[in-house]
């Protein structure tokens, strides 16, 4: 007994690390304004040191770090400032897909499917069909965290069941799962084109290639093993030991009534929104089909480019997939709303896209600070110069092949208990780790998998991540006493099991030589 005491002593000490230690941290944009003055800063000294590198890329041409704060550097920070915040790669890619998927949110068309997903499905599959629509709540990642954590406890409670192996199940496939999807959405067109940034300090022309799908392939089938490790983690591990709950009689008060079964029902109103989302989501999949499949399709590729598929992939279709999602997902969220009367004329639409654009006024504001340590990092070489020396420092020490991927996710795994932000940290990161990869010969789109395998996986287990605070208060409902270290324990299973399970997927993958998604090796 006195060694469980002291072991969860140590773990608590340890959560109250990570929370203090997070709190001290600045603001996400606060740190990248940091970056940014220590870039020019680190410009300046190297640049009068002369310290430079041999381009890989560039037929041996040799590069040296650029001072920045001469006067011609000067010149250069304050004329690129707008232009840099403009040209920040994922602002107008992540802004536009939002107005589309702002939308579908916003009328109420994601969180009723997701809410009509999970009712619909058989008791004994009630917990793999949690985890799963959780998995899938990643294209609009609000609905996801508001909808399926306390949808999961009440119907664990309706079935007699641990209401917070419910809560955990779900919480587990929305935030843990949150890099795996079928379907394509904002957070790879974000990934990408940061992922792309990074890959241009070494081979501009290979940056020019990728793709927002680029990860589509490992995702997706990400979506079935992540859904059966959840299942197995909750039925064989969470849910035992969370064991039987009685309800109090100021519990069944408080959870009796419109909160429950609003909950637990589908209006008539919302299920004829549905059918006619899903007959305008058909149509928009068949005519946008039609823009790329047939031969002489408006945005197919040259049949001289090669076979069949090449023309599909290497296309302006392809190229164009940020709009196609945002109006994949816009359509068929203003036929929901109309039909459910949450929207009942244009001002309404131009409302919730308003309303969307006003919920990413923080990223717009990342955006400009990342923006400038970006620009500064790439204009002063020091992306190239840190990425070459970091490959040969990897290659000295021997460190490649799975060790090396497994290194990296352990490192992404650890910055993650203290930045919660997925764009920030990737902003930070793939400037760095991209090109350093690249170097050793595995291709941008693995390395960009390779993060979110590690990103995703624990989110649920750091205090700092955005919606960590909510997920406590709905556990709240049930047990008055839980609090992080309680919360962390539940949901740590899921954190290490999915990141074992997703790591050896990868690597295997990779070992495999499978691509990642459409035109994306898994080798540079």
């Amino acid at each position: 007994m006195d060694e469980i005491k002291k072991k969860q002593g140590f773990f608590q000490k340890f959560l109250d690390f990570v929370e203090w230690l997070g709190n001290k941290l600045p603001h996400p944009v606060t740190l990248f304004a940091i970056l940014a003055v220590l870039t020019l800063v680190l410009s300046s000294i190297f640049g009068i040191l002369g310290i430079s590198v041999t381009h890989p890329g560039e037929g041996n041409e040799e590069v040296a770090v650029k001072n920045l704060l001469n006067a011609e550097g000067i010149s250069y920070i304050f004329e690129s400032m707008t232009d840099n915040f403009i040209n920040f790669a994922p602002l107008g890619v992540v802004l536009l897909t939002m107005l589309g998927i702002g939308v579908a949110e916003r009328s109420g068309l994601i969180g009723a499917a997701l809410k009509a997903f999970v009712l619909s499905i058989p008791k004994n599959l009630i917990t793999a069909g949690l985890v799963f629509a959780g998995i899938m709540s990643s294209v609009a990642s609000d609905a996801g965290y508001v909808v399926l954590p306390p949808l999961g406890a009440l119907l664990y409670l309706a079935l007699g069941r641990h209401p917070l192996a419910g809560l955990a199940a779900a919480f587990a496939g929305v935030s843990a799962g949150f890099s795996a999807n079928l379907l394509l959405s904002g957070t790879d067109v974000m990934l990408a084109e940061l992922t792309a940034a990074g890959a241009a300090l070494i081979d501009p022309a290979y940056a020019d290639s990728i793709n927002v799908a680029m990860n589509w392939y490992f995702i997706a089938v990400s979506v079935f093993l992540l859904t059966f490790v959840g299942w197995f983690v909750s039925a064989k591990i969470v849910e035992p030991r969370l064991g039987s709950f009685k309800m109090s009689k100021e519990q069944e008060e408080d959870l009796s009534g419109e909160d429950v079964d609003g909950i637990q029902t589908l209006q008539p109103v919302e299920k004829k929104g549905l059918i006619w989302a899903l007959i305008s989501v058909i149509i928009g999949l068949v005519l946008a089909a039609l823009l790329v499949v047939l031969p002489n399709s408006p945005m197919r590729g040259s049949d001289e480019i090669g076979s069949y598929m090449d023309t599909i992939v290497q296309s302006p279709f392809m190229s164009s997939l940020v709009p196609i999602i945002a109006i994949l997902f816009f359509i068929p969220g203003v036929v929901y709303g109309i039909v459910t009367k949450s929207i009942k004329n244009d001002k309404d639409v131009a409302g919730q896209m308003t309303d969307t654009m006003a919920s990413m006024g923080m990223f717009i504001v990342l955006a400009f600070a990342a923006g400038q340590f970006v620009a500064y990092f790439t204009e002063s070489n020091l992306g190239l110069v840190i990425g070459v020396y970091g490959a040969e420092l990897l290659d000295s020490l021997s460190l490649t092949g799975v060790p090396l991927l497994i290194g990296f996710m352990l490192v992404t795994a650890l910055i993650n208990l203290f930045i919660g932000s997925a764009s920030a940290k990737w902003a930070l990161m793939a400037p760095i780790f991209v090109p350093i990869l690249m170097q050793l010969g595995y291709s941008p789109e693995l390395t960009t998998m390779a993060y979110r395998v590690a990103d995703s996986s624990t989110n649920i287990i750091t205090p700092l991540m955005t919606y960590f605070a909510i997920i406590i208060a709905f556990a709240q409902k049930y047990d008055k006493n839980i609090g992080i270290g309680t919360l962390i324990s539940v949901m740590l299973p899921y954190s290490i099991f999915f990141f074992v399970f997703w790591a050896v997927m990868l690597v295997v993958w990779t070992l495999l030589g499978i691509p990642l998604g459409p035109d994306s090796p898994v080798y540079y």
